[in-house]
């Protein structure tokens, strides 16, 4: 059996070695676009804090580590399927058989379609080339512009603020991280980051992104000079929908992300958002699966499919799916929602289906602020069952929200007293754990 797994970040490298766990003689490929060690992006961040070096951000530190497991691993990028023949075209005109897929291809920022999104000073922030073009451009004092405040943009905004420049964020939604909190939640994450000094533009888009007017100047050909870091010239002139110009010397795309699928086109692999999954991992067509942020697979509470772009998640549909490649039998309970973000040092946290559910169908709702303090909190309810919730600054504890949540705990007269005072979780956990042993 020839188990061919495409991508190899967390879902894919998760699965290599499940696989090989599962099955001592199989042979198993693991296909990697970038020319570097298998990595993760999440950690790309701590690289630009000077935290960790590239070795740091590599997901198997050990050399040989894959050969070891006959893990046979492939530069490639695949560009399209014959699912007939069970085939894969790579770009450099070499085919690549199987008989068992895994499709981790992951995904790819999205760039806007802006004038002026294509030069040299516009950066993404996803691989580590992007990183070390970063790294070059922004220097103390630099001026970076960032498109985007949602959850990767503000672990990019962690970096850049560690890095000294003089950082503006321009969001279109009505508040940060708008697909990760409420509209309370996500304005005490701007107060906080305002206070340290980051300018927040939310409500607004990028118009147009073009190279600032050249002056004659000496000043002017000392910056150039200098190079894109350089104060008086060399710089990016960003016109935003309201039509305030922002001169800048570096602009950062952290417009979100889409999954990798363009090579899917003709293969009768179903893809909505992402590659649809049964609970099994498995797509529409029979011995392809698909795990990680490019999978589409059942939430826990609805089984309406989503994508959950989180490494937690990448990890247990990596093992179940894996697990069904081998030929055993294994099935993922379901999606959950879970984000936690690290915003400056202030911590924040949702899971599940945070924006909870409506009166009509048994939802209820509670939540609490303190903004001095920089603390709060939501509890989502559907009838007794707590399904989703959002913390600030609760940094003990919280994965006794996640626990409730994803054991669809039945609260019973624990919920009215959450409703009246949401901050006594802790004490709900507890109840229910010793009213279950």
């Amino acid at each position: 059996m020839k188990h061919v797994i495409i991508g190899n970040g967390p879902a894919g490298v998760v699965a290599a070695e499940a696989l090989r766990k599962a099955d001592a003689a199989a042979e198993i490929v693991l296909i990697g676009a970038e020319p570097e060690p298998a990595y993760s992006r999440m950690a790309i961040p701590y690289l630009l804090e000077g935290d960790i070096d590239e070795s740091g951000t590599y997901l198997r530190k050990t050399d040989g580590h894959f050969a070891r497991l006959r893990i046979r691993e492939l530069q490639a990028r695949v560009v399209s399927m014959d699912t007939a023949q069970r085939k894969l075209l790579l770009a450099d005109g070499q085919f690549e058989t199987y008989d068992r897929l895994l499709v981790a291809s992951g995904s790819h920022p999205v760039r806007p379609s802006i004038p002026g999104i294509d030069l040299p000073q516009v950066q993404t922030c996803w691989t580590l080339a992007d990183a070390r073009a970063i790294a070059k451009l922004a220097k103390p004092g630099t001026r970076v512009l960032q498109l985007g405040a949602g959850f990767i943009g503000c672990i990019i905004m962690e970096a850049l603020a560690a890095r000294g420049v003089e950082l503006t964020v321009v969001e279109m939604g009505d508040r940060m991280v708008p697909r990760m909190m409420t509209p309370k939640a996500g304005n005490l994450i701007r107060n906080w980051v305002e206070q340290k000094g980051v300018r927040v533009l939310t409500g607004k888009g990028v118009q147009r992104i073009a190279a600032a007017a050249p002056n004659p100047g000496l000043l002017d050909r000392l910056a150039q000079a200098v190079g894109v870091g350089g104060k008086a010239g060399g710089g990016l002139t960003v016109t935003l929908s309201d039509g305030e110009e922002i001169v800048c010397d570096l602009v950062i795309v952290a417009a979100g992300v889409a999954p990798n699928v363009g090579f899917l086109d003709n293969t009768g692999v179903q893809v909505a958002k992402g590659v649809l999954v049964d609970d099994r991992m498995q797509t529409s067509v029979p011995g392809i699966y698909a795990a990680g942020d490019v999978a589409e697979a059942p939430d826990l509470f609805t089984g309406a499919h989503l994508v959950a772009a989180i490494q937690p998640n990448a990890a247990d549909q990596a093992r179940v799916a894996a697990l069904n490649m081998a030929g055993r039998e294994a099935r993922l309970p379901g999606v959950l929602a879970i984000n936690v973000l690290d915003t400056l040092g202030l911590v924040s946290t949702s899971f599940g289906q945070w924006w909870g559910e409506t009166a009509q169908n048994g939802g209820s709702g509670v939540e609490f602020a303190d903004d001095a303090n920089h603390r709060y909190i939501s509890l989502q309810f559907k009838d007794d069952v707590l399904i989703g919730a959002t913390s600030i600054g609760h940094t003990e504890h919280v994965g006794a929200l996640r626990g409730l949540i994803q054991t669809r705990t039945r609260l019973g007269s624990w919920k009215d007293s959450l409703l009246q005072d949401p901050n006594r979780f802790m004490a709900a956990y507890l109840a229910s754990a010793q009213s279950a042993a």
